[in-house]
């Protein structure tokens, strides 16, 4: 018999037995679609934490800063002249220049941190922000936006972030509500209060701002006040991020030259800030997160200290990689309790077609046409419920993206959760629907094989 006789001997007998082969399929399919519908959940929320990653956590970028663990070794006369030992560890302007050479690098700034003030409007309303110094011209290099304005090269200007124009308040109602929080912190109508005000958002393009900073160190508790600054630019809400979650994000960018007349007027005392050619945090920014440790490597060997949060990351993937295991086994058990159901189908065929195999035999069919045709009509079997479990899986998921799909994220946070099938997943449905109908027409295939054709004639 030819492999075309035994496959439509064997679709004969899968279209007559219409009972039988429905509840096979049944079986099939829904482990089938169990299998395709977990692993594209797993990828889909994979995906999506990740993305989520790396909008809040900046995965593609390297967080540089001096190596203050490196020794200062030698002197004389070659070490005053080359003045190599004494920048050993520290982050210099060579230094940031040769990391903005390097490869996959698209970006490179200083990012000095002077520490907490106050901003203070012409209207006598204050707001708690950090200042920080860098490259203004640069920050568009970094994912961010500008609602108003843009960088500027005149002097006393500022940079304000989306979160630091939001809670300002003047000093007598927030001294108010801090006295009636501190007397009674469970009132839930004040914190309500609290939290409107915080939320509220002010106008501060083209507005005069000054900032006074406390000497805590000092022992009369002195409080500085800068000069005055204008607004030129207001940075955009970061994608990923809500009105509650950025008010705690409020920065003044200032340049690297005011940077240095603040830490002198507000006396910060960030030494680094005052030393030319001399940086506390350098920003790298990489094309791909694959290269981040290429690259993470390279600014090391400059004796500096570098870091990521790629290691989040690789938590990540370790958690879904253990919840893929565990939903594909999860299917694979509902394709053992649908193999089940066809052993015990396919058994019930055999008895059933016993006066068919004995005339196939008596024609001249051997055990071994026998088997193939039995191993055969399972793994049609196999294939038809596949097929089906296929079109299971996009109603399924389908329905869980119109019921979850929507709560999950949406536009504050960047775009939502929406679970999709990967291409790659619908032929291991399938392999696994084959092949849990081939191991399961095993065993009803041999027992077919060993028929006695004469008895199977003569009792029926």
């Amino acid at each position: 018999m030819r492999i075309s006789d035994i496959s439509k001997l064997a679709w004969g007998q899968i279209k007559r037995r219409k009972v039988v082969t429905g509840l096979c399929m049944v079986g099939i399919s829904i482990g089938c679609a169990a299998i395709i519908v977990a692993l594209s959940i797993g990828d889909s929320a994979q995906s999506y934490s990740e993305r989520e990653m790396n909008s809040r956590l900046k995965m593609d970028e390297i967080t540089v800063t001096p190596n203050s663990g490196v020794s200062v070794r030698g002197g004389g006369a070659k070490a005053s002249k080359t003045g190599d030992n004494i920048n050993t560890g520290k982050l210099t302007r060579q230094k940031l220049d040769i990391i903005k050479g390097l490869k996959h690098v698209t970006a490179a700034a200083p990012f000095q941190e002077l520490g907490d003030a106050q901003m203070l409007t012409i209207d006598n309303k204050v707001t708690d922000i950090q200042i920080v110094g860098t490259d203004l011209d640069l920050l568009t290099q970094y994912g961010n936006t500008f609602k108003q304005g843009g960088p500027s090269d005149q002097p006393g200007t500022i940079i304000l972030s989306y979160g630091a124009t939001l809670g300002l308040m003047d000093l007598e109602t927030q001294k108010t509500l801090f006295e009636q929080l501190n007397s009674d912190p469970y009132n839930t109508k004040l914190m309500e209060q609290f939290n409107s005000l915080n939320g509220l958002s002010a106008a501060m393009y083209q507005q005069q701002i000054e900032l006074q900073a406390e000497d805590f160190n000092s022992e009369t508790s002195r409080t500085y006040r800068s000069s005055t600054f204008r607004v030129v630019g207001v940075l955009n809400k970061p994608k990923g991020t809500s009105d509650e979650m950025i008010q705690s994000d409020k920065k003044v960018y200032v340049s690297l030259e005011t940077a240095v007349r603040l830490n002198e007027e507000l006396h910060l005392n960030v030494g680094t800030v005052g030393e030319e050619g001399i940086f506390n945090t350098v920003t790298v920014k990489v094309d791909k997160t694959e290269n981040l440790t290429k690259v993470e490597g390279l600014v090391k060997r400059l004796t500096l200290n570098a870091s990521t949060n790629l290691f989040q990351k690789k938590e990540l993937e370790k958690t879904f990689a253990m919840l893929k295991r565990v939903a594909l086994g999860i299917g694979v058990f509902i394709l053992i309790i649908a193999s089940i159901s066809i052993i015990v189908a396919m058994t019930m065929s055999t008895h059933q077609r016993r006066r068919q195999i004995g005339i196939m035999k008596v024609l001249g069919a051997n055990m071994g046409q026998i088997r193939n045709m039995f191993i055969t009509e399972s793994a049609l079997l196999g294939l038809l419920g596949g097929m089906v479990g296929i079109g299971f899986s996009y109603l399924i998921v389908s329905g869980i993206n119109k019921l979850v799909g929507g709560s999950i994220g949406g536009a504050e946070t960047g775009g939502s959760l929406v679970i999709l099938i990967p291409l790659s997943t619908i032929p291991v449905g399938i392999i696994f629907a084959i092949l849990t109908g081939v191991l399961s027409g095993i065993y009803p295939a041999i027992s077919a094989s060993r028929t006695n054709a004469l008895t199977a004639i003569k009792r029926d």
